[in-house]
């Protein structure tokens, strides 16, 4: 689509495209990728640290896993959309300081939802709730800056 924009003593055109985006077939590769993968890498030292035992820690982070999965297909969905009409490039040619945008957006997000989750699951008090969210965050945005990274260079978006 053209879009014409009207300049003193010129005329301009731009023109609009719309960003491409992620098949839904690669967009779920990338969601079981990341959540397989988070399990496997965080669940061990949650359960050390928590001292919350293996099978709930394993079982909070299932159930916290469904609920990122849904979340992560919404917002790199809608993140990705809105920064390729912004600048017109691809989520696999996002620049670091927007990768680091993008995963603070993700895990802060995410944050607000596993609270309740977290404090439902392990009874345990908003104070030690909000801690071990935080330290669930903190180990997952790590996970996703790295993650995401890697699964844009590997799997890149076809033109």
């Amino acid at each position: 689509m053209l879009c014409a924009f009207s300049v003193p003593g010129s005329a301009l055109v731009q023109r609009v495209t719309q960003p491409r985006l992620r098949s839904l077939s690669d967009r779920l590769r990338q969601i079981a990728l990341f959540e397989v993968g988070g399990l496997l890498l965080i669940t061990p030292p949650f359960t050390l640290l928590s001292g919350v035992p293996i099978e709930q820690s394993a079982g909070l982070l299932v159930m916290m896993a469904i609920i990122a999965a849904i979340w992560n297909a919404g917002y790199n969905t809608t993140f990705d959309w809105f920064e390729g009409r912004a600048t017109g490039r691809t989520a696999d040619r996002r620049p670091l300081a927007m990768r680091i945008v993008h995963a603070v957006g993700f895990e802060g997000g995410l944050l607000l939802m596993s609270l309740p989750a977290i404090m439902w699951w392990t009874g345990m008090g908003v104070l030690e709730a909000l801690l071990a969210d935080v330290g669930l965050s903190a180990a997952y945005l790590l996970y996703a800056f790295a993650f995401n990274l890697a699964y844009d260079r590997y799997f890149p978006i076809s033109a």
